[in-house]
């Protein structure tokens, strides 16, 4: 019997190859888009450090979002596409349609050569950052109900780049769709085991922490979400009929601020306790840097801002139970340490 194929876009980003590594193991042929080849030894090092054997029902096929060229060809003969690849966030960019202009035609790009292909459903990666910002005064988890405000002075490009796609990506199914499906994930940030010392920047934050680099954090609340529960939740949200023109949220449904983070790394491991941070810094001193220094103007628009969020659709509706927040973030720690991307203070 063939294999069910399913396209899975930027297959080296890090919630990408555990995404492709589910679907490998859950016995679906798996074709990933990279903008070059010159990424393609990464992916198989990673799926091999995750413990894939067999690589016979992979393909590593060129096809840039910024671009239409390639992804007719991407899709056919495909039943599912799980649209991953998005413009990463820019810190030092000019304006801000430099950000949100790449995500939305990427987005359309996808559904578009999808949709004409014959594939049965799309599952969007989403983010949180579409469902929270601007939301003055909150005092209630955030749900799937929930949408950034678009008209919020103080949203940060990034955020209203994912909420502009991700209503780009629901407009493009009710008014072109015709028939094709679309599901959305939404985590919030992601943790988890890193799969390649070539390829971890998806957890800065931890390798700044356990490196000493970071003495004292901004106030900021989040959620952690591990990445292998994100991918489970993307393959679910794929299968599910009840998945169908929904969105999830994915979160623990915890809440820590940075400081916790570093509290459950100081726990977990003692031999890096004497790197890791142990202060907050001021609200005000973080606004005011933000002045000056555009790459803290994300951290300043979430100093002191509710953080809860609710994952009770996601387990209600498809039976999802992601581990909890501490395990995903020791995770991270422990694959960084074992890859040898940190090391121990001497």
């Amino acid at each position: 019997m063939q294999k069910q194929l399913v396209v899975v876009t930027g297959g080296s980003g890090f919630i990408a190859i555990h995404i492709i590594r589910q679907l490998l193991q859950q016995g679906y042929a798996v074709r990933t888009t990279v903008r070059s080849l010159t990424k393609a030894p990464v992916i198989k090092e990673m799926l091999t450090n995750g413990g894939i054997t067999d690589l016979s029902a992979l393909e590593i096929v060129v096809a840039d979002l910024a671009h239409d060229d390639h992804w007719q060809t991407v899709m056919t003969g495909a039943t599912y596409t799980i649209d991953v690849a998005s413009p990463t966030p820019k810190l030092d960019f000019k304006n801000k349609a430099e950000m949100i202009r790449p995500a939305v035609d990427g987005v359309r790009r996808v559904l578009t050569a999808s949709r004409d292909a014959g594939v049965k459903r799309v599952v969007l990666t989403s983010a949180y950052g579409a469902i929270f910002a601007g939301h003055k005064n909150r005092t209630t988890p955030y749900t799937e109900e929930d949408w950034s405000d678009l008209n919020w002075k103080a949203i940060h490009p990034y955020q209203e780049s994912k909420t502009r796609a991700e209503l780009a990506a629901w407009d493009f199914i009710n008014h072109e769709g015709r028939g094709l499906e679309l599901t959305t994930v939404n985590p919030v940030a992601v943790m988890g085991p890193v799969l390649s010392a070539k390829y971890s920047h998806s957890n800065i934050q931890i390798q700044q922490f356990l490196e000493g680099q970071v003495k004292a954090v901004p106030n900021v609340d989040s959620g952690y979400v591990d990445v292998r529960d994100v991918a489970s939740l993307h393959l679910l949200a794929m299968t599910a009929p009840q998945a169908n023109g929904e969105r999830f949220l994915a979160t623990t449904g915890e809440t820590l601020s940075m400081l916790d983070v570093a509290n459950i790394l100081r726990q977990a491991l003692p031999d890096f306790a004497s790197q890791l941070p142990t202060k907050t810094i001021p609200n005000a001193v973080v606004k005011l840097a933000a002045k000056t220094r555009p790459e803290l103007r994300m951290v300043a628009s979430l100093v002191g801002t509710y953080a809860g969020t609710s994952n009770h659709k996601a387990q209600t509706l498809l039976d999802w139970h992601p581990r909890p927040a501490a395990e995903a973030i020791i995770a991270t720690a422990q694959s960084m340490i074992d890859l040898g991307i940190v090391t121990k203070p001497q």
